[in-house]
Formats: C-alpha cells, structure tokens, sequence
C-alpha cells in the first residue's frame, strides 16, 4: 500500500521507551521535516517515572473495574518548596521493583546500561538509563502536554488533527500531522474483576481491596491478613515482599503456577481462583476460592489482574481499535492501523522484550512513511489480522507473544526494515538505522531467563553485587560446547 499524501509531519504521544526509540528513527530517516513528542509528565520514561507513595495516598480504583473507556486521565498536582507545581500520573511502578529482563536483552541496540548496574536493573537505573537514551532528542518534545483528542482529518490523505492541552497554562491546541505514534503505553486503566459478591464485600471493608498499580511497599500490609490474586512477574513480587511483614505466609490466588516463579512453594500459601466474596453480615471478611476452600479475617486483597488497552483520546476512531480493551483492533501486525496505516500502536504485544521491539517497530514504521518500504493493500492486511485472531484468540491472548514467537517477531522486524529501498546519504551505506537482531546467544539467554531471574531473586541481599550472567553461573560459550556447537 502506497500513501496518497506525502508524510512530513509527524506526532508522537508519550515520552516512554517507544515514543523516544520513536524521534530516533524517525529522524535517521533524514526525511521527516516536523516531529513533534507531546509527553503530560515533566520528564520522560513513561511508567518508569516512580510515583511516591505520597502521590498514591487518596487514590482508588473502582471495584469492580471493567470499563477500558476511562476518559483522559486527569494529575495529581504536586507542590514544590519554590512555588512551583508539577503534574504527576500514577505509575505502577512501587519503590522495590527491579526489572524481571536482564540488563543485556533489555537494552536499546546502540545504548548499552553501564557495566556496574547489576543484572536485573532497579527502576531508578532504568529511568536514569532512559534519560541518558533520551538527551538528542529533548528538542522534539513538548512537556507536561496532554493530547486531548486525535481525530482522522482527511480520510482520502490519512491525516490528523490532534489537540494537545499545555497542563500548566490550560492552553489548548490542534494541529494537523500526517502521521500518529501512539506510544502511551496501556498500563493505565487497571483491569479488577467482577467476582460475586465483591462490590458488597468493598463497600463493608472500605480500602481492603486495591489493585497492583496503587501498590509502593510493603509497610501498610504489616501484620495484616493477605491475599495476592495473580501470578504476572508484579503479583509474584509483589506478593513476596508482603511475605516479609504480613500476619502468617501470603496466600497466592491463581489459576496456574507462573512459569516466573523464583521460591518454592512451601514460601507461600497458593490457592485456586477467587470465587466468591462472602457476605459481610454471615462471615468475618471471608473469601470462598474454586476449590471450595473458604479463608476468613481477611485483611487485604491485592489484585495484580493487569490493564485494559485503553486510548481516550481515539474514541472517534471508526473503524475502532478498542471494544472490550482485552485487544487492539483492525490493527496489521500489531503495528499499523489497518484502514489508515499512518496511524500505529508500537509494543502492544504482551511478554516481549519491549524496548528492542519499540526500536525494530520505530525502524519499520519510519520506513514506510518516508516511502522506502511498502505496505499490504488492506484486505491482505485485514486478512493477516483474521487469520492470527483465528490462531490465537479474541482475547486477551492476542498479543501475548511468548517466546520463541517474540524472538521470531523481532527478527522479522528488522529483516523487513533492512528490505527498504537504499537512500543514499543515510548510515550504514544507505540502508539507514537498523535496530536490534536475535542471534544464538540473545535466544539463548531469552529462553532461559526465568531460571536466570529465579537465581539472581535467590541471591537475596547479595543480587545487587551480580552484574552479569556468568556471576551466576550461566555462561553461553559453556552451553555451546554443551551443545555441540563449534
């Protein structure tokens, strides 16, 4: 598919890892003449902007919670101590969290973490990493703005009106783009399920139940009965450091053992799905599990249940990439807006390494919009997307994309992106910015990281001093030989 409208202008929404891998590539292309980032936060990283507790207190989520159609989400105003005052966004991120990637896979192909940040980084490396990614490109981006609404302005050009709203000053307004990364992330709106009897079971126990976004540390939950529904890498860790102060082990809800488990299960109490809430006036805080096991004096349940796709500011959007908020749809894959292919959507796929998918996607899209690479005509895309929902399911399993299916999807990525026409005056000879390759010793370490993640939890206290994969005894040439490789 060829565009019938030259795209010189282009927007992006939201300053995390997808949305500067975005500026990067976009300007490697040497052909874009505007690219304008529009981030509502004061700084850039996205999630991985740590909100302290402080800002969590007085927030809620609703019980349940099923609606992905939240509206555009609204800050929580801080004072400084010089007069100023600051928009923060709540991130799930909570102060103990380390990544669940090791530092080498996780990393942008031309920016590397430095040598002593141990394996699994804390989220304060991973900001300053960000950062340090960031600094060329601090020119294209317009701070503390919010996008309001993206609305397709020209359907036969593919172009849109977006309008942005300055937080500080109130101002609002609307420009023309040729083209829209969508690059706001979708751990916004948390997803809490409709469990029987919860609703009456909230009311009766105001701020027992919460989900993982509002979680920061362990200290509220101290002495307290606790239930952890989830085996996501979050409720797994999550439910760990509550293990260390709560009243008796917690009690882990879960339909299966998560394949990121690092203790064994004598660590922990694990019972099956949640279904029922007791009534208050017949049971003390009582929880019925499938099993038909029932626990009592309850003091908390932690919901790590994830997040819904959610896009406020595309509710105009027809046809619609969010329904139900389980997946994107009418989407080619999981890049490009099918009917307007202008328009795209990097990282949503689920259980990928995101920042080298962010850049291999940012590489393909920059791409076909400076004209060197050409897309399906639209039925075949609308067929490719049929034919994956057929695969995989019209729900929440759409995107997830366990290993090796990442790894084959990254690499597809980058072999279409270095298909592109050569232009001459770009790097490496005219092919241009190329992102990140999957050879034997990036699967390798792929397909054993969560036994890699399990030893370096295991260290304890002494997993700050591993900075590498061979400090716990993973060393890839080893399995090589082991392998009968040369």
């Amino acid at each position: 598919m060829a565009f019938q409208h030259p795209v010189r202008r282009v927007a992006i929404i939201g300053a995390g890892p997808s949305g500067l891998a975005a500026v990067k590539y976009l300007r490697a292309e040497k052909y874009f003449e505007q690219i304008d980032l529009f981030e509502q936060r004061s700084s850039v990283g996205g999630v991985w902007n740590y909100t302290p507790s402080s800002s969590k207190i007085g927030v809620s989520t609703t019980v349940p919670h099923l609606n992905p159609h939240e509206p555009v989400e609204k800050p929580i105003w801080i004072n400084h101590s010089e007069g100023a005052s600051e928009p923060v966004f709540v991130s799930p991120v909570y102060d103990k969290l380390e990544t669940n990637i090791p530092k080498e896979l996780m990393r942008y192909s031309d920016h590397s973490f430095p040598e002593d940040v141990q394996l699994f980084p804390e989220h304060r490396t991973v900001k300053q990493y960000l950062e340090e990614y960031a600094k060329d490109t601090k020119s294209h981006i317009q701070f503390e703005t919010q996008v309001k609404d993206v609305k397709l302005e020209n359907p036969k050009l593919s172009t849109w009106a977006l309008t942005t709203k300055n937080l500080q000053t109130g101002v609002e307004a609307t420009s023309t783009y040729d083209a829209v990364v969508v690059a706001s992330g979708h751990f916004s709106v948390p997803y809490l399920p409709n469990i029987q009897g919860i609703e009456v079971w909230d009311r009766a126990y105001t701020g027992a139940i919460s989900h993982s976004k509002l979680y920061d540390s362990p200290e509220s939950f101290r002495e307290r009965k606790v239930v952890v529904v989830g085996n996501s890498a979050s409720g797994l860790d999550i439910g760990a450091q509550i293990n260390e102060v709560s009243k008796g082990k917690v009690i882990f809800s879960q339909r299966s053992e998560s394949y990121l488990a690092a203790s064994s299960p004598s660590d922990k109490i694990i019972r099956s799905e949640i279904v029922e809430f007791l009534a208050p006036t017949e049971h003390d805080r009582g929880i019925r599990f499938a099993d038909g096991h029932i626990e009592t004096q309850v003091d908390a349940v932690v919901f790590c249940t994830g997040y819904f796709y959610s896009f406020p500011f595309l509710s105009s959007l027809e046809p619609p990439v969010i329904t139900n908020g389980w997946r994107t749809r009418n989407v080619y894959q999981h890049l490009f807006y099918i009917d307007h292919p202008t328009l795209v959507f990097p990282v949503l796929s689920q259980r990928v390494i995101p920042f080298v998918i962010a850049e291999n996607q940012a590489s393909l899209f920059s791409r076909v919009w400076s004209g060197r690479l050409l897309l399906p005509e639209k039925g075949d895309m609308k067929a490719s997307e049929d034919s994956e929902v057929a695969q995989k399911g019209d729900g929440k399993t759409f995107h997830v994309m366990s290993f090796p299916a990442d790894a084959d999807y990254l690499n597809l990525l980058y072999d279409w992106a270095a298909s592109a026409k050569l232009r001459p005056g770009l790097e490496d000879d005219g092919k241009g910015k190329l992102g990140t390759y999957w050879g034997d010793r990036q699967r390798w370490m792929r397909a054993l990281f969560p036994e890699i993640r399990r030893a370096f939890v295991q260290k304890g206290e002494q997993r700050s001093k591993i900075k590498s994969l061979e400090a716990l005894g993973f060393d890839f040439e080893t399995w090589k030989r082991d392998q009968g490789h040369n």
